[in-house]
């Protein structure tokens, strides 16, 4: 589904703001086709019984966090008034893009139906066919990424910031990257992507991506004066 039209009236020094670009990484995204002979995408807790029987382990399979982070993501005012420009690259390398005004389904369940028919026709478009919403496009996903960027990876391990301070360092002649995983366990690492500039941490204490997201997009709408 289309986002509707913003009526947010974006000023001339934001209108001069860079675009925030973020990188969800290492995102669980993998289709098992059931008995029925539909696909389904395959997380911990609808198909442990398969997962065991395959020698897989349930805890990689967490799309459910993806959900939750491009919930948070879509959801900003930074999105609204477009600032803001999101992929996601999957633990098995499949890079998506997502348009700013693709609205993600609230529930899980119709979450998991969206990445299924993703994953297999490769683009999904608006209901009038008029704007491609998602799509799985070319790795690497430095190809996308604008010139002169700075990229910033989140990690508990990183530099830890107040989140209103990383909002008040970001540079203001260069666009802005950050990744953030999507998995369960596992850190972003430079080894993964060299580009990384600086590791990054806005709490004493490990968060979910979705709040990280929160925290960090809250603390650049403030220093933006997005309300």
């Amino acid at each position: 589904m289309a986002e509707p039209e913003s009526s947010h009236d974006v000023t001339e020094s934001l209108r001069n703001k860079e675009v925030i670009t973020v990188v969800l990484d290492k995102a669980s995204l993998e289709t098992v086709k059931m008995k029925s002979g539909q696909y389904c995408l395959l997380n911990c807790d609808d198909h442990q019984a398969m997962m065991k029987k395959s020698g897989k382990n349930p805890a990689d399979y967490r799309p459910d966090i993806l959900h939750q982070e491009l919930l948070a993501l879509l959801d900003s005012p930074l999105n609204k008034v477009g600032k803001l420009k999101v992929y996601i690259r999957s633990s098995s390398n499949v890079l998506i893009e997502v348009n700013a005004k693709c609205r993600i389904p609230r529930t899980y369940k119709r979450f998991a139906g969206l990445m299924v028919q993703l994953l297999h026709k490769l683009k999904v478009r608006s209901a009038d066919g008029k704007a491609t919403l998602l799509k799985v496009i070319k790795n690497p996903v430095t190809r996308y990424l604008p010139a002169g960027f700075k990229c910033y990876g989140f990690s508990v391990q990183g530099t830890l910031y107040n989140p209103n301070a990383l909002a008040c360092t970001l540079p203001d002649d260069k666009p802005v990257v950050f990744v953030l995983g999507a998995m369960a366990a596992g850190h972003i690492t430079v080894q993964d992507h060299p580009y990384i500039e600086e590791m990054v941490s806005v709490s004493d204490f490990p968060l979910s991506g979705a709040t990280a997201i929160n925290r960090l997009l809250g603390a650049i709408e403030n220093y933006w004066g997005i309300v």
